[in-house]
This record gives C-alpha cells, sequence and structure tokens, in this order.
C-alpha cells in the first residue's frame, strides 16, 4: 500500500532525475559508474538524499564522510549530498533507490519499516532499555543483520546514525503519565508503529508532515508533537513543555542501492563500510553537542523540561504492543527479541 501511495511521485522523480543527468552529465543509480580511476577500478558518482538543511549535524556529518571517502577510494567513489528534501520524501527516495532513480538516501528506521517489516522493530516503543543498550545493538550483529535483509528490496543498509530518544512535547500540558494524554492530539510520524503506540498511551494520533507542526501547534490543531530534543530547535516557540518518557530510540540508516554496491570492488565496500562506522562513531559526540546546543536555546526560550516522568507506567501501557507483534508480526517480534536478549 506503501508503495502505490508514491508510484507516481517516484515516476516523476525518476523522469526529472533522468533529465537533469541528460543535461548535466551526472551520474545516478543507473549510470554510476563513469569509466575507471587510475586504480583500474571503477567510478562511482552518486547522489546521497536527505531531507535537513545544510546546518544540520547529519549533513556536516556526511559531508566530512563523503570527503574521506574520495580521499580513502581514491577518487573512485564520489559522494554529492543532496539535503533540504530536495528530491523528494524519506519515502520517496527509498522508492527512487529501488527504480534507480537515485543512489543513497538518509532515512528514518521507521521509513525502511515501510518498505521491509522487519525494520519496524527499531520502532517499539522502550524496546531499549536505555542509550548504552541502543549503541550496543546498533554497533552489533543485530544492525549488520538488518542490513543485509533487504537487499532484495533493492537497497542494503552502510550504517546508523544516532536520532536521540523520541519524548513528547506539548503546548500547555506537562506529561508525567500516559493519562496525561488522554484527550490531546499528538503529532505522529506516518508510521503503523508511532500510531499503535498513541492509541496504546490513550492519546490521539494525528499524522501530519514535519514541517506542518508548528503552525499545527500554534493553531491549535494538534496540542503537541514527538521526537527528540532537536526538535525543539524549530518548535520551542510554541513549546511549553518538553517531557522525558523517551518511548523510543529509532536510528537514521544510510542506505545504498543494492544494484550499485554489488557493481563496487571488494576495496570499495571497506572503503564504503570502514569510514561509515567511522562517521557514526564520530557523530555520537557531535549529536550529543547539538542535543546540548538545542536545549540550552530551548531554555533561554522558556521551555519547561519534565524530568519526573513514570517511564515505567508507559512501559506497562505499551505492552500489548508486544502481544500484538508476538501474533500478526513474528518476524518483527524475533528481532524484538533479539534486542532485548541482548540487553540482559
Amino acid at each position: 500500500m506503501k508503495l502505490r501511495k508514491h508510484a507516481r511521485k517516484v515516476a516523476a522523480l525518476v523522469a526529472a532525475g533522468a533529465l537533469m543527468l541528460t543535461a548535466c552529465g551526472g551520474s545516478g543509480g543507473n549510470s554510476s559508474g563513469s569509466g575507471q580511476g587510475a586504480s583500474g577500478e571503477q567510478t562511482f558518482n552518486l547522489k546521497l538524499s536527505h531531507g535537513l538543511a545544510e546546518d544540520h549535524a547529519v549533513h556536516i556529518q556526511m559531508t566530512e564522510w563523503a570527503a574521506d571517502v574520495k580521499e580513502k577510494s581514491g577518487g573512485t567513489i564520489n559522494i554529492q549530498i543532496v539535503p533540504n528534501g530536495q528530491l523528494g520524501s524519506e519515502a520517496d527516495n527509498i522508492s527512487s533507490i529501488q527504480a534507480g532513480g537515485l543512489d543513497m538516501a538518509k532515512v528514518s528506521a521507521s521509513t525502511l519499516g515501510n518498505f521491509n517489516n522487519t525494520w519496524n522493530a527499531l520502532s517499539v516503543p522502550y524496546v531499549f532499555n536505555d542509550k548504552e543498550h541502543f549503541y550496543q545493538v546498533m554497533d552489533g550483529e543485530i544492525a549488520q543483520e538488518l542490513y543485509k535483509m533487504t537487499e532484495g528490496d533493492g537497497f542494503i543498509g552502510l550504517t546508523w546514525l544516532d536520532s536521540g530518544a523520541r519524548s513528547f512535547y506539548t503546548a500547555n500540558t506537562p506529561i508525567r503519565v500516559p493519562g496525561d494524554l488522554k484527550g490531546l492530539k499528538i503529532r505522529t510520524m506516518d508510521s503503523q508503529m508511532a500510531i499503535d503506540m498513541m492509541n496504546a498511551l490513550g492519546g490521539s494520533a494525528t499524522v501530519m508532515s514535519y514541517s506542518e507542526i508548528y503552525t499545527g501547534m500554534q493553531q491549535g490543531v494538534v496540542d503537541g508533537a514527538e521526537n527528540n530534543i532537536t526538535a525543539l530547535r524549530d518548535h520551542s516557540d510554541v513549546t511549553q513543555y518538553y517531557c522525558y518518557d523517551e518511548h523510543t530510540r529509532i536510528p537514521d540508516i544510510i542506505v545504498i542501492s543494492a544494484k550499485v554496491w554489488n557493481q563496487m570492488s571488494d576495496s570499495q565496500k571497506q572503503v564504503m563500510t570502514e569510514t561509515a562506522a567511522a562517521a557514526t562513531e564520530a557523530y555520537k559526540t557531535r549529536w550529543a553537542e547539538f542535543e546540548d546546543e538545542v536545549k540550552a536555546a530551548a531554555q533561554q526560550n522558556n521551555v519547561t523540561f519534565v524530568e519526573d516522568v513514570d517511564t515505567a507506567a508507559f512501559q506497562e501501557a505499551c505492552s500489548s504492543i508486544y502481544d500484538s507483534l508476538k501474533s500478526s508480526a513474528p518476524e518483527v517480534y524475533a528481532i524484538v527479541e533479539k534486542i532485548q536478549n541482548a540487553g540482559k
């Protein structure tokens, strides 16, 4: 259903991409090879799309990563970062990779869940005990297993980027227990898991794009949203409370076309994976600094940070999601069990 929803968008994107390649002599997923470098290896000129601004920590990190890849590959792999959602939404980007019109993208794991159900395991509320458990899983074999599961879907994962813990933030109401959400309209992502979580917690899930949140909260269309703390960079003017329930830790994933990946030499693949892992490690510090910077600015803007949240009550309220997964999506639940066992 999700793929059909984006089919017409994808066709337009692919057609536009083809025109751009013809006019500019560039290289997309269909023509990433452009001769051979001095080493005799095929040269790849790749486009990597994401939806964030140039001054966001993600864009800065990926720009540094692209420079590292170019150097380590002897100029045989060149990655052009295309920010600001210029090439469409995250779902559009994945569909475009599948259609051969794009090489790489940075997307949320929740978006990948719309294309391969197993990725939804990372969006299950409280599947991670804390940040240390999250890092352990994402730096380990479970993440590597997930990366490879989508090769048949036309793309594979290269690495992950920290996207913090998601919590509720509201215009007027502090959220300390699930009951505080009753009657509140909370913006959620276009993710069935996020909608199921809101239903379990007693709030009213309202799906809207990120760009609509500010006006939605300002005009009372929604009472709040849920996201990591850096969302306050855009929404602190309309936010009174940020409440640390930390219901999910959903990583961003850098994916690459399986077709492009399989055309690379072993040494080029090694350059890509090793530099990507180094970028992930460096980004952990960059992300933490970014969170601190945004929190300080939000405090100056009179946002109250609520830390006395009854996390156990939220976990208990979400238990029905686990029960449902056992029967409705056993393949997802199997990954969930692996994650939880890794934290013991």
